[in-house]
Protein backbone atom coordinates (compact mmCIF):
# COMPACT_ATOMS: atom_id res chain seq x y z
CA UNK A 1 0.00 0.00 0.00
CA UNK A 2 1.77 3.29 -0.79
CA UNK A 3 -1.85 5.50 -0.57
CA UNK A 4 -0.50 8.74 1.81
CA UNK A 5 -2.14 8.29 4.93
CA UNK A 6 -4.64 11.08 6.65
CA UNK A 7 -3.68 11.88 10.10
CA UNK A 8 -6.50 11.72 12.68
CA UNK A 9 -8.09 14.74 13.35
CA UNK A 10 -9.26 16.55 16.80
CA UNK A 11 -7.33 15.68 20.04
CA UNK A 12 -6.61 12.05 20.96
CA UNK A 13 -5.36 9.84 23.90
CA UNK A 14 -2.75 7.22 23.17
CA UNK A 15 -4.87 4.57 23.73
CA UNK A 16 -7.07 5.79 20.89
CA UNK A 17 -3.94 6.53 18.49
CA UNK A 18 -2.63 2.96 19.41
CA UNK A 19 -6.19 1.78 18.13
CA UNK A 20 -5.98 4.14 14.99
CA UNK A 21 -2.32 2.97 13.98
CA UNK A 22 -3.64 -0.87 14.16
CA UNK A 23 -6.71 -0.32 12.27
CA UNK A 24 -4.27 1.14 9.18
CA UNK A 25 -1.98 -1.68 9.38
CA UNK A 26 -4.66 -4.21 9.14
CA UNK A 27 -6.30 -2.24 6.39
CA UNK A 28 -2.54 -1.75 4.73
CA UNK A 29 -2.73 -5.49 4.87
CA UNK A 30 1.18 -5.30 6.06
CA UNK A 31 3.14 -8.56 6.55
CA UNK A 32 3.58 -9.87 10.65
CA UNK A 33 6.49 -11.64 10.48
CA UNK A 34 9.68 -9.82 11.55
CA UNK A 35 9.33 -9.48 15.54
CA UNK A 36 4.95 -9.66 15.72
CA UNK A 37 2.18 -11.52 14.34
CA UNK A 38 -0.43 -8.85 14.78
CA UNK A 39 -1.44 -5.43 14.16
CA UNK A 40 -1.79 -4.28 17.58
CA UNK A 41 1.50 -5.15 19.09
CA UNK A 42 2.88 -3.63 15.40
CA UNK A 43 1.26 -0.30 16.41
CA UNK A 44 2.64 -0.52 19.76
CA UNK A 45 6.66 -0.62 18.41
CA UNK A 46 5.75 1.99 16.25
CA UNK A 47 3.59 4.30 18.50
CA UNK A 48 6.12 3.95 21.67
CA UNK A 49 9.51 4.70 19.36
CA UNK A 50 7.74 7.75 17.91
CA UNK A 51 7.19 8.90 21.34
CA UNK A 52 10.40 8.11 22.64
CA UNK A 53 9.70 5.15 24.79
CA UNK A 54 10.61 1.22 25.23
CA UNK A 55 7.78 -0.64 23.63
CA UNK A 56 9.03 -4.00 25.18
CA UNK A 57 7.75 -2.25 28.42
CA UNK A 58 3.78 -1.77 29.74
CA UNK A 59 2.47 1.18 28.10
CA UNK A 60 2.10 4.18 30.94
CA UNK A 61 -0.39 6.75 30.68
CA UNK A 62 -2.68 5.11 27.77
CA UNK A 63 -5.51 8.42 28.64
CA UNK A 64 -3.05 10.63 28.12
CA UNK A 65 -3.92 13.65 25.16
CA UNK A 66 -0.75 13.51 22.09
CA UNK A 67 0.29 16.86 20.46
CA UNK A 68 -0.19 17.20 16.92
CA UNK A 69 3.66 16.73 16.41
CA UNK A 70 3.62 13.51 18.45
CA UNK A 71 0.79 12.35 16.52
CA UNK A 72 2.26 13.99 12.56
CA UNK A 73 5.64 11.70 14.13
CA UNK A 74 3.52 8.49 14.32
CA UNK A 75 1.78 8.68 11.08
CA UNK A 76 5.24 9.06 9.40
CA UNK A 77 6.28 5.88 10.99
CA UNK A 78 2.73 4.36 9.71
CA UNK A 79 3.72 5.61 6.51
CA UNK A 80 6.43 4.27 6.07
CA UNK A 81 5.40 0.96 7.60
CA UNK A 82 2.49 0.73 5.21
CA UNK A 83 4.96 1.37 2.11
CA UNK A 84 6.65 -2.41 3.04
CA UNK A 85 9.66 -1.13 5.31
CA UNK A 86 9.82 -3.33 8.39
CA UNK A 87 9.12 -1.88 11.77
CA UNK A 88 12.65 -2.70 12.96
CA UNK A 89 14.71 -0.95 9.95
CA UNK A 90 12.03 2.19 11.27
CA UNK A 91 13.66 2.14 15.42
CA UNK A 92 16.44 0.63 14.46
CA UNK A 93 15.90 -1.93 16.92
CA UNK A 94 14.31 -5.06 18.23
CA UNK A 95 14.46 -7.97 21.26
CA UNK A 96 15.65 -11.00 21.12
CA UNK A 97 15.90 -13.17 24.11
CA UNK A 98 15.05 -9.90 26.10
CA UNK A 99 18.06 -8.45 24.65
CA UNK A 100 17.90 -5.32 23.05
CA UNK A 101 19.75 -5.74 19.16
CA UNK A 102 20.43 -3.10 17.08
CA UNK A 103 19.23 -3.41 13.05
CA UNK A 104 19.07 -1.92 10.19
CA UNK A 105 18.45 -2.69 6.30
CA UNK A 106 22.55 -4.87 6.21
CA UNK A 107 20.39 -7.55 7.96
CA UNK A 108 17.74 -9.92 8.77
CA UNK A 109 15.41 -8.80 11.75
CA UNK A 110 16.28 -11.49 14.48
CA UNK A 111 12.75 -13.80 14.93
CA UNK A 112 14.16 -17.25 14.88
CA UNK A 113 12.50 -19.40 17.78
CA UNK A 114 16.17 -20.84 18.54
CA UNK A 115 15.05 -17.89 21.03
CA UNK A 116 13.35 -20.18 23.33
CA UNK A 117 15.93 -23.01 22.96
CA UNK A 118 18.78 -20.40 24.68
CA UNK A 119 16.14 -19.24 27.41
CA UNK A 120 15.89 -23.10 28.23
CA UNK A 121 19.63 -23.58 27.52
CA UNK A 122 19.17 -26.19 25.37
CA UNK A 123 17.83 -28.30 27.68
CA UNK A 124 17.31 -31.31 27.35
CA UNK A 125 19.23 -31.83 24.65
CA UNK A 126 22.37 -30.79 26.30
CA UNK A 127 24.51 -30.27 29.48
CA UNK A 128 24.52 -26.48 30.30
CA UNK A 129 27.67 -26.98 32.27
CA UNK A 130 29.58 -28.82 29.78
CA UNK A 131 29.25 -25.77 27.17
CA UNK A 132 32.05 -23.45 26.89
CA UNK A 133 32.61 -23.16 23.63
CA UNK A 134 29.43 -22.18 20.92
CA UNK A 135 29.63 -21.33 17.15
CA UNK A 136 26.70 -18.93 15.81
CA UNK A 137 26.87 -19.39 12.24
CA UNK A 138 25.54 -16.78 9.54
CA UNK A 139 25.53 -14.35 12.81
CA UNK A 140 23.75 -10.96 11.08
CA UNK A 141 22.97 -8.98 13.87
CA UNK A 142 25.00 -11.70 16.57
CA UNK A 143 21.51 -11.82 18.37
CA UNK A 144 21.88 -15.80 18.56
CA UNK A 145 25.67 -15.41 19.70
CA UNK A 146 25.25 -12.54 21.91
CA UNK A 147 22.11 -14.76 23.37
CA UNK A 148 23.95 -17.64 23.88
CA UNK A 149 26.63 -15.64 25.71
CA UNK A 150 24.76 -14.37 28.07
CA UNK A 151 23.03 -18.00 28.67
CA UNK A 152 26.24 -19.41 28.91
CA UNK A 153 28.25 -17.27 31.03
CA UNK A 154 31.33 -19.08 31.82
CA UNK A 155 31.84 -20.21 27.19
CA UNK A 156 33.35 -18.15 24.40
CA UNK A 157 31.60 -17.27 21.34
CA UNK A 158 32.38 -17.42 17.74
CA UNK A 159 30.10 -15.60 15.71
CA UNK A 160 30.43 -15.89 11.67
CA UNK A 161 28.87 -14.56 8.27
CA UNK A 162 29.97 -14.23 5.14
CA UNK A 163 28.56 -10.70 4.92
CA UNK A 164 31.04 -8.24 5.40
CA UNK A 165 27.85 -5.53 6.34
CA UNK A 166 26.34 -8.14 8.71
CA UNK A 167 29.89 -8.89 10.75
CA UNK A 168 29.66 -5.01 10.95
CA UNK A 169 26.28 -4.78 12.82
CA UNK A 170 27.14 -7.72 14.60
CA UNK A 171 30.30 -5.78 16.23
CA UNK A 172 27.98 -2.93 17.25
CA UNK A 173 25.74 -4.98 19.09
CA UNK A 174 28.76 -7.07 20.97
CA UNK A 175 30.12 -3.99 22.02
CA UNK A 176 26.77 -2.91 22.76
CA UNK A 177 26.54 -5.97 25.38
CA UNK A 178 29.91 -5.59 26.61
CA UNK A 179 30.85 -8.93 25.60
CA UNK A 180 34.06 -8.10 23.30
CA UNK A 181 36.31 -10.30 25.04
CA UNK A 182 34.14 -13.28 24.80
CA UNK A 183 32.51 -13.12 21.59
CA UNK A 184 34.41 -13.18 18.19
CA UNK A 185 33.11 -11.93 15.18
CA UNK A 186 34.75 -13.28 12.17
CA UNK A 187 34.40 -13.31 8.43
CA UNK A 188 33.71 -16.80 7.41
CA UNK A 189 31.42 -19.03 4.84
CA UNK A 190 30.79 -21.24 6.95
CA UNK A 191 33.25 -23.04 8.21
CA UNK A 192 36.38 -22.17 5.77
CA UNK A 193 37.80 -19.88 8.57
CA UNK A 194 37.79 -22.14 11.94
CA UNK A 195 40.42 -24.86 10.81
CA UNK A 196 41.12 -26.95 13.87
CA UNK A 197 38.22 -25.30 16.02
CA UNK A 198 35.99 -27.43 18.05
CA UNK A 199 32.79 -26.64 19.63
CA UNK A 200 30.17 -27.63 22.33
CA UNK A 201 27.72 -26.46 20.49
CA UNK A 202 26.93 -24.92 16.87
CA UNK A 203 23.80 -23.14 16.25
CA UNK A 204 23.07 -21.09 13.33
CA UNK A 205 19.76 -19.47 11.25
CA UNK A 206 21.33 -19.80 7.59
CA UNK A 207 19.78 -18.84 4.20
CA UNK A 208 17.22 -21.64 3.62
CA UNK A 209 13.97 -19.92 1.25
CA UNK A 210 14.42 -21.56 -2.53
CA UNK A 211 15.26 -18.72 -4.91
CA UNK A 212 12.34 -18.49 -6.50
CA UNK A 213 10.26 -18.50 -3.37
CA UNK A 214 12.16 -15.29 -2.10
CA UNK A 215 11.11 -13.67 -5.41
CA UNK A 216 7.38 -13.84 -4.19
CA UNK A 217 7.75 -12.56 -0.34
CA UNK A 218 6.39 -9.96 1.16
CA UNK A 219 7.72 -6.76 0.20
CA UNK A 220 9.07 -6.20 4.05
CA UNK A 221 10.36 -9.76 3.84
CA UNK A 222 12.39 -8.55 0.53
CA UNK A 223 13.16 -5.63 2.10
CA UNK A 224 15.62 -7.88 3.92
CA UNK A 225 19.56 -8.67 2.25
CA UNK A 226 18.52 -11.37 -0.11
CA UNK A 227 22.04 -13.48 0.74
CA UNK A 228 20.56 -13.90 4.05
CA UNK A 229 17.29 -15.68 2.88
CA UNK A 230 18.11 -16.95 -0.41
CA UNK A 231 19.15 -20.57 0.18
CA UNK A 232 19.85 -21.61 -3.51
CA UNK A 233 17.54 -23.28 -6.27
CA UNK A 234 16.23 -26.04 -3.44
CA UNK A 235 16.19 -23.35 -0.53
CA UNK A 236 18.53 -25.65 1.29
CA UNK A 237 22.47 -26.04 -0.17
CA UNK A 238 24.18 -24.01 2.80
CA UNK A 239 22.35 -26.28 4.95
CA UNK A 240 23.59 -29.36 3.12
CA UNK A 241 27.22 -28.12 3.47
CA UNK A 242 26.80 -27.58 7.07
CA UNK A 243 25.71 -31.28 7.78
CA UNK A 244 28.27 -32.02 5.82
CA UNK A 245 31.12 -30.06 6.93
CA UNK A 246 29.85 -29.82 10.99
CA UNK A 247 31.20 -33.29 11.94
CA UNK A 248 35.01 -31.81 11.50
CA UNK A 249 34.53 -28.69 14.07
CA UNK A 250 32.12 -30.38 17.12
CA UNK A 251 33.11 -32.47 20.30
CA UNK A 252 31.97 -36.13 20.44
CA UNK A 253 29.20 -34.89 23.21
CA UNK A 254 28.43 -31.50 21.26
CA UNK A 255 25.39 -30.71 19.32
CA UNK A 256 24.20 -29.02 16.01
CA UNK A 257 20.76 -26.95 16.11
CA UNK A 258 19.40 -25.51 12.95
CA UNK A 259 16.62 -23.16 11.75
CA UNK A 260 15.14 -24.26 8.45
CA UNK A 261 11.39 -22.95 8.67
CA UNK A 262 8.69 -24.61 6.30
CA UNK A 263 11.28 -26.63 4.32
CA UNK A 264 11.40 -29.89 6.98
CA UNK A 265 10.34 -31.88 3.98
CA UNK A 266 12.75 -31.13 1.51
CA UNK A 267 15.39 -31.81 4.32
CA UNK A 268 13.95 -34.70 5.09
CA UNK A 269 14.10 -35.97 1.15
CA UNK A 270 17.54 -34.76 0.81
CA UNK A 271 18.68 -36.98 3.98
CA UNK A 272 16.22 -39.90 4.61
CA UNK A 273 18.55 -41.11 7.03
CA UNK A 274 19.41 -38.27 9.13
CA UNK A 275 18.42 -38.16 12.76
CA UNK A 276 16.60 -34.53 12.85
CA UNK A 277 14.54 -34.13 16.18
CA UNK A 278 12.41 -31.21 16.48
CA UNK A 279 11.89 -29.47 19.02
CA UNK A 280 8.04 -28.47 19.92
CA UNK A 281 7.83 -24.38 21.17
CA UNK A 282 5.66 -23.44 23.39
CA UNK A 283 6.03 -19.60 22.25
CA UNK A 284 4.91 -20.43 18.57
CA UNK A 285 6.88 -21.27 15.54
CA UNK A 286 8.79 -24.42 14.36
CA UNK A 287 11.11 -25.78 11.68
CA UNK A 288 14.46 -26.27 13.55
CA UNK A 289 16.61 -28.92 14.16
CA UNK A 290 18.77 -30.90 16.86
CA UNK A 291 21.12 -33.10 15.71
CA UNK A 292 23.94 -34.36 18.32
CA UNK A 293 27.12 -34.89 17.29
CA UNK A 294 27.07 -39.30 17.00
CA UNK A 295 24.73 -38.80 14.41
CA UNK A 296 26.19 -36.42 12.11
CA UNK A 297 28.16 -39.73 11.22
CA UNK A 298 24.86 -40.59 9.16
CA UNK A 299 25.07 -37.53 6.71
CA UNK A 300 26.85 -39.80 4.44
CA UNK A 301 27.84 -38.44 0.93
CA UNK A 302 29.67 -35.22 0.15
CA UNK A 303 27.58 -32.14 -0.50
Amino acid sequence: MNARLDPPSGKLTLRQILAWSADRLDDAGVCFAQGTDNAHDEAVWLVLHALGERPDAPVSAPDRILSPDRIAGIVALLQARVAGTPTAYLTGKTWFCGHEIFVDRRVIVPRSPIAELIDARFQPWCDPNSVTRILDLCTGSGCIAIACALAFPEARVDACDISVDALDVARVNVQAHRLERRIRVLHSDLFTALRGEQYDLIVSNPPYVPSTVVDMLPAELQAEPRLALDGGEQGLDLVARMLHQAGQYIHSQGMLVVEIGDFKEGLLQRFPDGRFVWPQFARGGSGVFVMQASDLRFILFPA
